[in-house]
């Protein structure tokens, strides 16, 4: 790889921890690696939670996140590769179109404006989330809402430890924007290779909105790949098998010209 530095990118609801298994994974391997937190994300999982509602959450929107990210960037000592999970997947798209990496990789992702499905799935569970008549109060994903939108391929007690251990308020004020211009990303623009994922189960970010949106940079003559990992959820960073995911992602990185 033209680069030997690694930069993950969570995504809603989550922190770095999500990424806890991956950094030493690659760490392993010889790469630097960094995971940088969301703006006030920097602080425990139990901390985030005994402060719902933090009345700063809402303040927070998908800009914040991707000035945060790429600032946090360009301050390394070279372009690194990146990876992000879910609105995280959103945020490499955006820093692609600027320019600011090797390569990346969109783990199940968000879209970009103009890239939407009907799905119930992603419909019952994204609505919880970009409600704007409560976009000045902050959300904190129930249980019973994850195990539906994140771990529905897991045992339940597999996905009440993930809830548990990972889960954090977020602020509804970024999935309210990433249906906006601010999410928009130039599909003909020349970019950095660029690797796209999905979950065959995942409910929030359903398979069939990740292929769109892979099939929208068939207008570009850039590198853009798609891989659909079978029986995975949206949470598939994070749960059991997560090593076959972080493998395909470095292996794919490593081939990038």
């Amino acid at each position: 790889m033209k680069t030997k530095t690694i930069v993950l990118v969570h995504g809603m609801f989550m922190t770095p921890l999500c990424w806890e298994n991956w950094i030493p994974h690659y760490q392993a391997k010889g790469y630097r690696v960094h995971a940088p937190a969301w703006p006030g994300r920097d602080k425990p999982v139990e901390t985030l939670r005994k402060s719902h509602p933090d009345p700063n959450l809402p303040k927070l929107t998908l800009s914040d996140v991707v000035e945060h990210i790429a600032k946090f960037i360009q301050s390394l000592d070279e372009k690194p590769a990146i990876i992000g999970h879910s609105m995280g997947g959103l945020v490499v798209q955006l820093l692609l179109q600027r320019d600011l990496a090797v390569a990346g990789v969109a783990i199940d992702p968000a879209a970009p404006m103009g890239v939407f499905t009907t799905a119930w799935s992603y419909i019952k569970s994204n609505f919880p989330a970009i409600n704007p008549v409560l976009i000045n109060q902050p959300v904190l994903m129930s249980f019973e809402h994850f195990q539906y939108a994140f771990v529905n391929a897991l045992p339940s007690a597999e996905q009440r430890a993930a809830y548990d251990r990972y889960v954090v308020p977020e602020s509804r004020r970024v999935p309210i924007q990433s249906l906006t211009p601010v999410s928009r990303v130039d599909f003909k623009k020349p970019h950095p290779p660029l690797l796209i994922t999905a979950g065959e189960k995942d409910h929030i970010i359903p398979a069939s909105l990740n292929k769109a949106n892979f099939k929208r940079y068939k207008a570009s003559d850039s590198q853009t790949d798609f891989k659909q990992f079978a029986g995975r959820d949206h949470f598939l960073i994070g749960e059991r098998s997560w090593e076959e995911v972080a493998d395909y992602c470095l292996a794919w990185l490593e081939q990038v010209p």
